[in-house]
């Protein structure tokens, strides 16, 4: 009885969310902005990625000259 009235409340509140897709829309149309804001993520997660190996690399060069001597 008690999971019944969980999934009942579940299904309530999912129909109150609002989905990243037109439901109106056919086809890719229809998720677009889950589409764009996945490309976004992507293209933010290879730029954080580039910026931390290089500021690694920048440091390894700047331990290994400082502990090896000048």
């Amino acid at each position: 009885m008690k999971a019944g009235k969980y999934l009942g409340e579940v299904r309530g509140e999912l129909r109150k969310a609002t989905w990243p897709w037109d439901p109106k829309e056919k086809g890719v149309k229809k998720y677009k902005q889950l589409i764009d804001s996945t490309v976004v993520v992507l293209i933010a997660m290879v730029l954080l990625g580039a910026f931390v190996a290089t500021v690694d690399f920048a440091m390894r060069q700047a331990m290994n000259f400082l502990t090896t001597g000048f």
